[in-house]
């Protein structure tokens, strides 16, 4: 045997005591990672369950869980949630708007640049992606000045056209790498049987690409849904008030209500989770598989 074999042989022996170590030491690394993501969701359900007076008692768990919070939410039988059902539907149409318009705007686009073939597409894709180097809440008063300027201030629309802005880039990004995978000449028989661009991208883009779709709307849906700078910024009235404003109002009162707030919370989390989960497979194949298959 020679002296590197020899060598290799010791060092392979040396490493495997150690393996044992370093799988626990990554079990015990995901362990606190998981914990740590957990404990604000544990805490917001836990509060939530609490009655008024046991808010700050220091329990781990609730000593008297009680669903009362939710159902004072559900009937807006107190002052602070007596419009939630409202401002629900305020925040279900914007997220839906956003969704929608960031999807057709996307796919138009996509299909245009990479399936059209037009000269310098590729500076537009770039050019669109840009737009992520200026950070949103930077943004905001030059926003707010548009908006003012256009007529749209105290507008759910106002909202929507700054979400697709933002939500349109990757949208556009997502499509085009999707894109790639659906093959051309399935394009191109659809020209030679007469087809025009619209037919092509009706009847054949946008079907294959349906699971891109799914997670770019999801994506979109869920940024809408989670937004609370450009919904304090841009709506000031009470009619058009969306539930995480109305979220930040119940800090306004010199006794908060923590239980309501935080059942507030669970109720409005539930429709993203319920979406996220009814489309993850549809989501993970719109963003690492091809439109066909080889």
């Amino acid at each position: 045997m020679s002296a590197t074999t020899a060598g290799l042989t010791g060092f392979r022996r040396n490493r495997r005591p150690f393996r044992p170590m370093a799988l626990t030491v990554e079990v015990v690394a995901c362990l606190l990672i998981l914990l740590w993501t957990l404990m604000p969701l544990y805490n917001m359900a836990s509060v939530a369950l609490e009655r008024k007076d046991s808010v700050f008692s220091g329990d781990i768990w609730p000593s008297d869980p009680t669903l009362a919070n939710f159902w004072t939410v559900l009937t807006e039988n107190y002052w602070y949630v007596a419009h939630f059902w409202h401002e629900m539907r305020n925040s279900l149409w914007i997220g839906g708007a956003t969704a929608f318009l960031t999807l057709a705007i996307g796919s138009l686009t996509s299909f245009v640049l990479g399936r059209l073939k037009l000269r310098f597409s590729w500076l537009v894709s770039n050019a669109a992606l840009l737009t992520y180097v200026i950070p949103m809440s930077f943004l905001a008063i030059p926003f707010y000045r548009v908006m003012q300027n256009f007529g749209l201030a105290d507008n759910l629309w106002a909202v929507i056209f700054v979400e697709v802005t933002f939500a349109t880039p990757y949208a556009i990004f997502i499509f085009q790498q999707y894109g790639t995978s659906i093959p051309i000449e399935l394009d191109e028989a659809a020209r030679i049987d007469g087809a025009t661009p619209w037919a092509i991208y009706w009847r054949i883009y946008l079907p294959l690409m349906r699971p891109a779709m799914v997670a770019v709307g999801t994506y979109a849906l869920l940024l809408a849904w989670n937004e609370y700078l450009y919904l304090f910024l841009l709506l000031s009235s009470d009619h058009n008030m969306t539930v995480p404003v109305a979220l930040g109002q119940f800090l306004n009162s010199d006794e908060a209500p923590w239980n309501l707030m935080m059942a507030t919370a669970v109720i409005y989390a539930l429709p993203p989770v319920a979406i996220y989960y009814a489309f993850r497979r549809h989501m993970s194949a719109g963003l690492t598989m091809g439109g066909v298959k080889g």
